[in-house]
């Protein structure tokens, strides 16, 4: 693919310095118009209706505009701390489609804002990003391309010094404050990696920054946060409440609020990893797929690439229980998504900021999901290509350029997978490990007390077994074996039927979360208690967590099973048994619902309750 701006100014070579096309800016402006005029035509030919953008996000970016400081559109001119904008609350339930189909957003607005488009190409090419920030390469893989027929290039942002592209964004807002807001410092609420793009920038221009982090924030994250010079300021257990006194220290101090992504100054600083693969990549893209929490990355990517090279598709990747772009694009307005997954805790954003909805909006091809058992899968696969450990989030774009390819029978094309970063708590990848062979599946098996039944059932599981837990139980007749099988699809159904006609009662367990997590780990002897109610709970990860969600417990609310086990990410799932007298329902949902922590029953006639019986 020749780049536009390469190919039209003579002062640019195809070796040229990412600071060349900077000092040029002015010049490539020129230029850049009679481009957006060809874009304009085109526009006008393929769109006939006209869609207006709705006033709720209209009315937001003017708010957002006069707020100054960098504050986002909640913060008042007064500095007082306004409730956000009323949206809807949804489930990220509500939202959901194969991994890597397409087609899913509503339809983007037939005219696009061109001036500002142009505004974010002269600030992504006049962005000061490389006073601190690199040149990350544009890296072949080669297995990967191998497996999925196609040239499958990895921009490699985990290169960065803080292994993250937030230093781009960070700095470039940063370093475009005066001087009395310098003198004064900065402020900014993150679990991670903005956090430390923030620290930097600020190590960098000499001046403090505070960063307020979730308590539940792991230590490697605070420390890596300390290391740059940050002042970590713990508070809030959620990145929302964490961000919400952030604000409040910035208004009643005076100190400048960095927000992560809704910002211009951010957005074109993220921008300019789309100018780096334009200038790296030589051949025509099919593709670009970026990871989306806030919509900072996919919003400056695609405000260069759509303007540059409009025949490139650019997609957004979200986790499918971390979908908040997803839900906007398909309802056409912002959402609250609130009960998210934190696995990829990187994206793990509730709501999208305002001017990146807007951009995504008018600009983003569509938004791919994909399951954690893919991102994990797309980590072991980046392991093996590059022995690089991506973080979740990081590995969002891998995972769907693969489902992509697989859904839609795509081959022999470029695509390009914006590595994002790669700072994970070391303890996540025990689960990691676990679920990322997605060509294994968990299976169990009501087995006989009579002697020789495991070994007639392990003949006729071949080499297949993988894991597996088995425990004598007494006086019983027969037993539950749960075990993982390097089978699924047909293979799978054809393995069930064969134990189901040999004798042995088989249940296929790959979709049901609680087994996956927790029974699996729990084989026993039977246990048929009377009135027990099993809870799926969200614990946040931190000291003390039990002992408050136990601090009022009645002694008549007797806990008869439990199972924790630590994912490493800012919450854990905790599987709970009580037992309960009917009339103690109401009064225990009371309580749990004061304690603050997110659960669920699990139906009766779940195979959790099936299994936990037979355990």
């Amino acid at each position: 693919m020749e780049s536009f701006l390469l190919t039209t100014n003579p002062l640019l070579g195809r070796n040229s310095s990412l600071s060349s096309l900077s000092s040029s800016s002015s010049s490539i402006s020129t230029q850049l118009n009679s481009k957006v005029e060809i874009i304009r035509r085109r526009i006008e030919k393929v769109n006939t209706r006209t869609t207006h953008v709705p006033a709720s996000i209209v009315a937001s970016s003017a708010s957002k505009r006069k707020t100054g400081k960098g504050l986002s559109a909640n913060v008042a001119v007064d500095c007082s701390v306004v409730s956000e904008e009323a949206v809807k609350d949804v489930s990220w339930t509500e939202v959901q489609y194969e991994s890597g189909s397409i087609g899913h957003r509503a339809p983007p607005p037939a005219e696009v804002d061109k001036d500002k488009q142009m505004e974010y190409i002269t600030k992504i090419l006049g962005s000061k990003v490389y006073d601190v920030a690199v040149e990350t390469p544009l890296e072949l893989a080669p297995l990967l391309s191998t497996q999925l027929g196609v040239n499958l290039y990895l921009k490699r942002e985990d290169g960065q010094q803080v292994f993250s592209f937030k230093i781009r964004g960070a700095y470039n807002m940063i370093s475009q404050l005066s001087k009395d807001d310098l003198k004064n410092g900065v402020i900014c609420a993150s679990a991670g990696n903005h956090a430390q793009g923030v620290a930097l920038s600020a190590q960098r221009l000499k001046i403090k920054a505070q960063i307020v982090m979730p308590t539940t924030t792991p230590t490697i994250k605070v420390d890596a946060v300390k290391r740059l010079g940050g002042t970590v300021i713990q508070k809030g257990d959620t990145f929302d409440e964490s961000q919400k006194i952030a604000k409040e220290i910035s208004c009643r101090c005076g100190i400048t609020f960095i927000p992560p992504y809704d910002n211009e100054d951010v957005i074109a600083g993220q921008g300019t990893v789309g100018m780096e693969i334009g200038r790296q990549m030589r051949g025509k893209i099919h593709a670009i797929f970026v990871p989306i929490g806030g919509g900072g990355l996919a919003a400056g990517i695609v405000s260069f690439y759509k303007l540059v090279y409009p025949e490139v598709k650019v997609f957004g990747v979200e986790p499918n229980d971390e979908n908040s772009m997803a839900q906007a694009l398909y309802r056409d307005e912002i959402v609250n998504v609130t009960d998210i997954g934190h696995f990829a805790d990187g994206v793990a954003v509730q709501q999208v900021g305002n001017e990146n909805f807007r951009i995504c909006r008018e600009l983003l091809d569509d938004v791919i999901l994909v399951t954690k058992e893919e991102i994990s899968a797309a980590i072991k696969d980046m392991f093996s290509d590059e022995r690089s450990i991506l973080e979740p989030s990081g590995a969002l774009a891998i995972a769907a350029a693969r489902a992509y390819c697989k859904y839609n029978n795509v081959t022999g094309v470029n695509l390009v997978a914006v590595c994002s970063g790669a700072n994970m708590n070391f303890d996540q990848l025990r689960e990691i490990s676990d679920i990322a062979n997605v060509d294994q599946s968990i299976i169990c098996t009501m087995l006989p007390e009579t002697p020789g039944s495991l070994k007639e059932l392990t003949e006729l599981l071949g080499e297949n077994i993988t894991e597996m837990q088995y425990r004598f139980s007494s006086g019983s007749e027969d037993a539950v074996v749960v075990y993982k099988v390097s089978a699924v699809g047909k293979e799978l159904e054809a393995m069930v039927e064969l134990l189901n006609s040999a004798g042995f009662t088989t249940y296929t367990l790959n979709d049901n979360p609680t087994v996956k997590n927790h029974l699996r780990y729990m084989t026993g002897g039977r246990a048929d208690i009377e009135n027990e109610t099993l809870f799926r709970f969200t614990f946040p990860e931190r000291k003390g967590a039990l002992k408050h969600f136990l601090k009022d417990f009645k002694p008549t609310w007797n806990v008869s099973l439990f199972h924790h086990r630590s994912q490493g990410i800012l919450t854990s799932d905790v599987l709970i048994g009580v037992q309960l007298e009917k009339s103690e329902h109401k009064h225990f949902h009371e309580y749990i619902n004061k304690v603050g922590y997110k659960y669920e029953v699990v139906p009766q006639d779940d195979a959790a309750h099936v299994l936990a019986k037979l355990n």
